[in-house]
């Protein structure tokens, strides 16, 4: 297994609209075995690292009926895709009755054929892992009940939402459905049983069996399955009483497997618990709010934390599940939100569409997504800032946070600049973004003291533009910035 190089750059793919989409081109079935070439070298050549295929694994048959007939869900189809047909809803990739690809992809066969395929563009492939529930049609209903959360008449009368009865057998059984702690149930789900040792062993076999066929896995809502939260979920108690579920699995899969890469989705500030636990990285979901509620000085705040925590966290403006960053953000202020994010130490994810700036966010449950025209002017950002991470300064480089200062008494519009720099064998980056709509100026001390006695070229590859400074003033006063709303710079510094 090829080890992923640090701070990783990731692209998610919603695997049954990408092969829908592929599909209609060809004006034949694509599936993971036929990818044309020209995708793939489309996708190698942006410079990823790994590809996330999401929602590669079986649909659930009873899912797939319980997507198509929610009426709630059905308005988010057609808002989405306005003329959706039952034959769209393939069901929810979150609910899955069995670890294998759905033969309607391309079987486990077309996977083993495209990770090979994406080995040789120098490209890791990773896969979904759901630890928290399967699809209500998953064998354990019949083989294993012991292993799933159970419950009685009270409870179903109580929380019907939360609960389903099913004869198995000719035996009436309750169970519960797959939920956190502030939702209700998943009403296509049954919640695994995370109190149980027998539960654990057979879940962990299952993620063991997932790393044979990938070099990865984005767990979902990983969180759930930790013991605090489980408990505060179901009540109960552990066998045995201090036991947890990740750090074992994590140690025997790195172990077995040591180029492999754990993703955590995990909110509620427990980021750094799951880190411990033996995930390499972990969602940056404050990251992606702060940015969204316009502050930067909170930005900035976030950005002093420990750098053994920051370089484990994975960063993101948008993906799946939240909307798409040029709705969210506006397309000016989403590309300002992108270029602090991912030149931040960490796992970079970027998301199918994000490159093009498209604007609808796609249920998962639906198999075909809109058309939607290319915005140049994303395209060209990112296409520039790829082509800038791809440099071994922001994978091996050293990085600090950097602190901009009033450029004169009464001017407070540093304070909507963040700022940073990497540095490695000499060579130095500086990024600068006003994440507010007004201009904003600011004197930033550069804390490279080789830089001094010199002049620098400062080469904005993001805007492709140059300037000269004096490597004095840059340490000493500090290089003085003035940046128009939502505006950015990534110098690559060059001896004048």
């Amino acid at each position: 297994m090829t080890q992923w190089p640090k701070n990783p750059t990731l692209f998610e793919i919603n695997a049954w609209a990408w092969l829908e989409k592929l599909s209609r081109e060809a004006g034949q079935r694509v599936t993971l075995d036929s990818v044309p070439d020209a995708e793939l070298a489309r996708i190698a050549a942006y410079g990823f690292d790994g590809v996330w295929l999401m929602g590669v694994w079986q649909r659930s048959v009873d899912g797939r009926r319980v997507a198509r007939e929610h009426a709630g869900l059905q308005g988010e189809y057609r808002k989405a895709l306005p003329d959706y047909t039952d034959a769209d809803v393939v069901g929810s990739p979150y609910c899955i009755p069995d670890y294998r690809v759905d033969s309607a992809l391309g079987g486990d066969v077309g996977l083993a054929s495209l990770r090979q395929r994406l080995a040789g563009l120098g490209m890791r492939l990773m896969l979904d892992f759901v630890p928290n529930h399967f699809a209500c049609d998953h064998p354990w209903i019949a083989e294993h009940p012991e292993r799933l959360v159970q419950g009685g008449p009270d409870s179903l009368a109580r929380e019907p939402v939360n609960y389903f009865d099913i004869t198995v057998d000719g035996q009436w059984r309750i169970f519960a459905h797959g939920r956190d702690p502030y939702l209700d149930g998943w009403t296509d789900t049954v919640q695994i049983d995370y109190r149980s040792a027998a539960a654990r062993r057979a879940m962990a076999d299952m993620v063991l069996s997932i790393a044979e066929r990938c070099d990865g896995a984005r767990c979902d809502m990983a969180m759930l399955v930790t013991r605090d939260i489980f408990l505060r979920t179901w009540g109960g108690s552990f066998d045995p009483p201090r036991a947890e579920f990740w750090p074992a699995v994590a140690t025997d899969l790195h172990a077995r497997y040591p180029g492999f890469l754990l993703l955590a989705e995990v909110y509620w500030d427990l980021e750094w618990e799951l880190q411990q636990h033996g995930f390499d990285y972990t969602y940056d979901k404050r990251l992606y709010d702060r940015l969204l509620e316009h502050d930067a000085m909170d930005v900035r705040l976030h950005l002093t934390a420990g750098l053994d925590y920051q370089q484990r966290l994975g960063r993101f403006t948008e993906n799946h599940d939240e909307q798409r960053a040029a709705t969210a953000f506006g397309l000016p202020r989403s590309l300002a939100a992108a270029a602090l994010t991912y030149t931040l130490p960490g796992l970079r994810l970027f998301h199918e569409g994000q490159l093009d700036g498209w604007r609808v966010k796609l249920p998962v449950q639906l198999g075909r997504r809109p058309v939607e025209q290319t915005q140049p002017a994303a395209e060209s950002f990112y296409r520039r800032l790829l082509t800038a991470l791809r440099h071994p300064i922001f994978h091996d480089g050293d990085w600090q946070p950097l602190k901009p200062a009033a450029e004169w008494a009464g001017n407070p519009t540093h304070r909507h600049i963040v700022a940073h720099r990497w540095s490695l064998n000499g060579e130095h980056r500086l990024i600068f973004v006003n994440l507010s709509p007004e201009r904003a100026q600011a004197l930033t001390p550069i804390d490279i003291l080789t830089l001094a006695g010199q002049d620098w070229r400062l080469d904005d590859v993001l805007n492709n533009a140059s300037y000269v400074r004096r490597g004095d003033e840059m340490v000493g006063t500090g290089l003085y910035i003035d940046l128009p709303g939502y505006g950015y710079h990534l110098f690559e510094v060059h001896g004048a």
